[in-house]
Formats: structure tokens, sequence, C-alpha cells
């Protein structure tokens, strides 16, 4: 089993959760409206008047084969938004109940 935890513009939410629909990735954990920053060029989103885009992160646990497809998606998706913001992380889980 993986973690991949997704962090992106909110204004992607829609294709990200398409990506997962298509993929039957069914489990997923959401945080809406969260700060953050890119780690090289990416524009802070704050939500504020200055930087008004805010986040919205998602955490996955998932089989492991499903993570290169996943992956993929959101690499292809990110290509088409690439200043909007995408990041994927992935975590191998030890155990779960």
């Amino acid at each position: 089993m993986k973690a991949v935890f997704i962090s992106h513009n909110q204004a992607l939410t829609k294709e990200v959760e398409d990506i997962l629909d298509n993929l039957f990735i069914r489990g997923y954990t959401q945080w809406i409206d969260v700060n953050g920053q890119g780690s090289d060029t990416g524009e802070p989103h704050q939500g504020t008047h200055t930087w008004p885009s805010l986040n919205n992160v998602l955490l996955t646990i998932i089989p492991d084969e499903k993570v290169k497809d996943l992956l993929k998606k959101l690499s292809e998706l990110n290509k088409k938004v690439e200043d909007q913001g995408l990041r994927a992380f992935v975590w191998n889980v030890e155990d779960t109940i």
C-alpha cells in the first residue's frame, strides 16, 4: 500500500477528483483552503488580497499497482496547467486498520 499526498490549486479540484474516479480510487481525505507556495517557481496561494488563490490537499491510500497510473494522469494534468500548481508525493504505508 502507498499513501499519495496531492497538493493542488483549488481550481483543479474537479480534475483531480475525476482522475481518482477514472482510476477507481474511491477513498481519500481532503483538506480545503490550504495555504502554500511552490518550491521553485510557484506563486504563493495564501487566500489574501495580494495572493488570492488557495490550495486543496488530498490524501489517498492505494495499492502499489495503482500508483504509476495515478502519477501519470496527475503529471499529464500538471503539464496542461503548470502555472496553477500541482504536486504529488508517495509514501510507503506500513500498516492500516
